[in-house]
């Protein structure tokens, strides 16, 4: 495995084309943006080298004009309550590395995966001043170049991540785009009087764990999948979808490395995101920016098949519909129903039937918003990362937590996994996971 070496070219802040009109200078968030940490999540995007010359010029001209669009992107975080969009502007490195694309990408070290990401405060919570969204291109040797993004919690979810990028690609190739929703407050009226004790991260605190902490990609092609859902059918499951069955395979999996560990066969308790969009009747905007986003829990146990958890999945899932909509977008009681809905999923976990204690794993599903498709002129990409921060700090809480992406094909599902390393060192050598995944496989032949 060889080692990357990058090298910072240029640091520079890319404005929006046209000024921000000053009625928009302040843009105050929703509701249900106060619910997520601000801090930054991040993905990168990798595309093989063309005959062109250099693309930098072409990547800052099309962001200045996105930014145009996405203004809250080329501010600063102002408060916890709004976003400065002083224009500016969106933070932008460029860098070199030493070596080919498909040299690294032959067998990527996800440890070298920060050193494509900006350079930027790891916090949950991000200080008055903060950049909103930074942004840093490399380039590789061949030509190939990598652009990685890191974007505050405070503004958006991946949905609206993954709609900046596409608008931003769209910009570059010339054509038309999506234009964004930037009216999430007034569909999720924001409550100034927010306790900070309210927020998701509080709210699950007890779960957070410290020690070594690692990520693997634990991906599934297209005939595991195929496999699990034909088990899932046999029980009268309509329709099941590879998020659902990768998530109720790797829950039964994750209670036997947490059994391995203690002897106790533990219920697995488990968050999951619900993007809200298509959940109103009629629909919410899709193309609206922010974090349009609910949890969905559920206890599982080591009893339980393939087929019944996918059912208790589907079950939650169902209670965050409509209904629970309507509520939460009321201007006097939203912040009082959703915090309780919240509060009631972690007394979920915290009273379990069993005696023993519950894990708690997150898992959130990027799958399906097009990753594969952002196309700055220069072909798709080859690989779309999740690029979740490797850590090793044991003074640092963390979550047992999954993220579902797309493979290139849209048909197989990455899961990046970050938990304690020695429960992942179980589960990467658990021989009935390794029937469906290959763990850290090159991207270029998967």
């Amino acid at each position: 495995m060889m080692n990357m070496e990058v090298e910072i070219i240029s640091k520079s802040c890319i404005s929006p084309s046209s000024p921000t009109p000053s009625h928009l200078k302040t843009y105050k968030i929703s509701l249900l943006d106060q619910f997520e940490p601000s801090g930054y999540f991040s993905t990168i995007l990798f595309y093989q080298s063309s005959q062109e010359t250099s693309i930098s010029v072409l990547l800052k001209q099309s962001l200045s004009e996105a930014l145009s669009r996405f203004y809250p992107l080329a501010g600063k975080v102002k408060d916890g309550l709004s976003i400065d969009c002083n224009d500016e502007g969106l933070f932008y490195t460029e860098a070199t590395t030493n070596i080919s694309l498909s040299q690294w990408l032959t067998q990527p070290d996800l440890t070298s995966l920060n050193k494509l990401m900006p350079n930027a405060a790891s916090e949950y919570d991000l200080p008055s001043g903060s950049h909103v969204a930074l942004i840093q291109e490399t380039t590789f040797a061949c030509g190939g170049f990598a652009i990685g993004i890191l974007v505050s919690h405070m503004v958006c979810d991946a949905s609206s991540l993954f709609l900046f990028l596409k608008d931003w690609a769209a910009t570059a190739c010339k054509s038309a785009a999506k234009r964004p929703y930037l009216e999430g407050e007034s569909i999720f009226p924001q409550y100034t009087a927010f306790p900070t004790q309210a927020s998701n991260a509080h709210i699950f605190a007890p779960f957070a764990k410290k020690g070594k902490h690692i990520t693997k990609r634990i991906v599934f092609k297209e005939s595991a999948i195929a496999n699990l859902k034909a088990k899932a059918r046999l029980n009268n499951i309509n329709n099941p979808t590879r998020v659902e069955v990768v998530t109720a395979i790797l829950s039964k999996r994750l209670m036997a490395c947490f059994k391995n560990k203690t002897g106790i066969n533990k219920p697995l308790g488990i968050t999951h995101a619900v993007n809200l969009r298509r959940k109103g009747e009629p629909p919410l905007p899709e193309c609206l920016v922010g974090n349009c986003v609910s949890i969905a829990g559920a206890v599982f146990t080591a009893e339980e098949e393939l087929n019944e958890l996918v059912t208790g999945l589907r079950e939650a899932i169902r209670k965050v519909g409509n209904d629970f909509l309507k509520k939460i977008k009321s201007k006097e009681d939203g912040f009082l129903e959703y915090y309780d809905a919240m509060k009631e999923i972690g007394d979920l976990f915290t009273t379990p039937e069993s005696d023993s204690a519950v894990e708690l794993a997150g898992f959130s599903s990027w799958c399906n918003f097009g990753a594969y498709d952002i196309e700055f002129g220069r072909g798709k990409p080859i690989w779309a990362a999740c690029a979740v921060p490797y850590v090793e700090d044991s003074d640092n809480p963390h979550f047992n937590m999954i993220i579902l992406m797309d493979t290139r094909t849209y048909k197989g599902v990455e899961a990046w996994v970050s938990m304690n390393e020695d429960d992942l060192d179980f589960l990467e050598k658990d021989e009935e996971l390794l029937q469906y995944v290959t763990v850290d496989p090159s991207p270029i032949y998967n």
